[in-house]
């Protein structure tokens, strides 16, 4: 299920009901925590936040003349979905990430490369988010991605 929108207004409005509270929540939790630099903004039918063109003209090498994207949010049919693209191209950031999972959640991590699963809202680890979305400045972003994406 993707909602395609062109503000974060209108894609939070168009969540289901039961998720909505959760789903801003956790929105607030990467928004005021991300260092300075990176730009809020829709696509691929989630919202996001990357690093814009006037920082980084280059770029998203898939999507040229776009931004180069970070971490995005959806609601999808069965949960919420947080993708992070460091911890998909950061060893380090992924081991520290598991390491404190347990730490903030009862539940088992669903997780795949990038995209870390919420299936009920009460077990999302709001504050593990929080201190997530602190762990990369837009500088580190770019090099990581133009050192393991760029060719």
């Amino acid at each position: 299920m993707q909602i395609h929108t062109t503000s974060i207004e209108e894609y939070i409005a168009r969540i289901p009901e039961e998720r909505k509270e959760a789903f801003k929540k956790l929105f607030d939790a990467v928004n005021n925590n991300l260092p300075k630099g990176f730009s809020s903004n829709t696509g691929y039918g989630m919202v996001g936040w990357g690093v814009p063109l006037e920082t980084y003209p280059a770029g998203y090498h898939c999507t040229p003349g776009s931004p180069l994207p970070f971490i995005s949010l959806a609601s999808q049919k069965n949960f919420i979905a947080l993708y992070h693209m460091g911890i998909y191209s950061k060893p380090d950031l992924l081991e520290w990430f598991v390491e404190e999972f347990p730490k903030h959640s009862t539940k088992k991590l669903d997780m795949g490369k990038s995209c870390i699963r919420f299936k009920k809202m009460e077990d999302i680890p709001f504050e593990l988010i929080a201190e997530l979305s602190k762990k990369m400045t837009v500088e580190d972003w770019i090099e990581c991605y133009e050192s393991n994406f760029k060719k």
